[in-house]
């Protein structure tokens, strides 16, 4: 691989305050609210009575410190895929973390609830992480904190507090130039297009607009993509998120590993109703190919109609399909599932890339493969990949295609030379005119 792809890391500090002399003397009749009051004192541990909720889970709620003349950072449209994963008890935490975050709050008692229901300090982080999965427009998170209380062994309250990389008049600017970018972006499909449009559209603007930098600045976040153009998988997997919720896509984070344990962030969707994987990182051809052909890695070649294949040093297409809508057990061969909610078992292909366009071969069909040539030159592209159903159909086709040159009879001009891609992996071979 090009680089390694690095998740972001959320800050955790835990202060663990013993207060029991000092708790033993409040009533016990008292309660903390799920919303932080405003005159409770963390230094001597005074807690004040249950207070009336503050807001609904629409976002309208804001936390201690925010400023309650201003909006909420919340997309209206935004999948809490999450969320709705969690138990009963867990949401309840979800909600508090979600509406203190999202208006820029400073703190939020967690709701008593949750105590009650069971949970302890050590669920915290991952709720806060599945806030984080659902909302790809909290570019400014960068941590938590949280202070916990107990009465001897007994955990009595925890407060939550955010984290920040700037404040609330930047991050409120960097809002308008993300909005600016995704409303022209956005512009460029109809909302009436499909599902299956809206993705491939998504996957195919933010690849080429978008350059695989390890050090960009950002990088853990959308604002790294419309705005600065270069990123990293987090940022590239957030943007399509944040794109296809705002098309009223399902579409959520997905957190794993690649190759050897190197940590990745990728997307599932929901496609007419079915689940099938996005990962746009990897379908940016630049960071995935550094012609070694190694790791699952495409290699590059040129034939020139007679002779031996060389390698060489050329423009290549920019977007790759092998991760478009692609199944579990497709995915599974170079990705391994991670994250803190179980992701659904992906078995549709109606929306694959290659089924959807007629690419997938399950054997060697001149006239398939002409037909699928002659779509292309109609669309005004200059290449064209086929995949294969299994190794054997993939060999027959390397071998006519490659081996004896049969590519040739499929193009219009058999003057220039013909680049190719394959990928053992996904079973995949890309063909394209070049006249390097």
């Amino acid at each position: 691989m090009k680089g390694i792809c690095w998740l972001v890391f959320f800050g955790l500090a835990l202060c663990s305050c013993s207060l029991e002399e000092l708790l033993q003397e409040v009533p016990r009749d008292y309660a903390i609210s799920g919303t932080a009051p405003q005159d409770s004192s963390e230094e001597t541990g005074e807690l004040f009575p249950e207070e009336e909720d503050a807001g609904a889970e629409d976002g309208s709620f804001h936390g201690e410190g925010a400023d309650e003349e201003e909006t909420s950072f919340l997309m209206p449209e935004a999948v809490r895929f999450a969320c709705e994963r969690l138990s009963e008890a867990e949401r309840v935490w979800y909600y508090d973390m979600e509406r203190m975050l999202g208006s820029f709050g400073d703190k939020v008692q967690l709701d008593n609830a949750g105590l009650e229901a069971g949970l302890e300090a050590e669920d915290v982080d991952r709720i806060f992480q599945c806030v984080l999965n659902d909302h790809p427009e909290l570019f400014f998170v960068e941590g938590y904190s949280y202070t916990r209380y107990t009465r001897g062994e007994r955990t009595t309250a925890i407060e939550f507090s955010g984290t920040y990389t700037m404040d609330r008049e930047t991050a409120a600017k960097r809002l308008e130039e993300i909005d600016a970018a995704a409303s022209r972006i956005l512009s460029g499909i109809s909302p009436d297009a499909g599902d299956y449009e809206k993705v491939k559209y998504v996957y195919d603007t933010l690849i080429r607009e978008t350059d695989y930098e390890l050090g960009a600045p950002d990088n853990q976040n959308i604002y790294s993509v419309f705005v600065n153009h270069v990123s990293v998988c987090q940022g590239y997997a957030k943007a399509t998120q944040y794109l296809l919720n705002r098309l009223g896509v399902e579409c959520t984070l997905v957190l794993g590993t690649v190759d050897a344990g190197e940590g990745h962030a990728w997307n599932l969707v929901k496609v007419d109703g079915e689940y099938y994987y996005v990962d746009t990182t990897w379908g940016d051809v630049s960071y995935r190919t550094d012609g070694s052909g190694e790791n699952g890695d495409a290699s590059y070649r040129t034939e020139e109609g007679q002779g031996d294949a060389e390698e060489t040093d050329f423009k290549v297409p920019e977007v790759n399909y092998d991760y478009l809508n692609v199944t579990t057990a497709e995915l599974l061969r170079t990705h391994t599932l991670g994250g803190e909610v179980e992701m659904p078992l992906c078995t549709q292909v109606k929306a694959n890339y290659y089924v959807r366009e007629k690419a997938l071969f399950s054997a060697y069909d001149e006239e398939q493969l002409q037909e699928l040539f002659n779509k292309a030159l109609e669309q005004g592209r200059d290449d064209v990949t086929v995949k294969c159903a299994d190794r054997a159909c993939f060999d027959a086709m390397y071998t006519a295609l490659i081996q004896e040159h049969e590519i040739f009879q499929y193009l219009p001009d058999h003057n220039g030379s013909v680049a190719y891609a394959q990928n053992e992996d996904q079973l995949s071979l890309t063909f394209w005119v070049t006249n390097e």
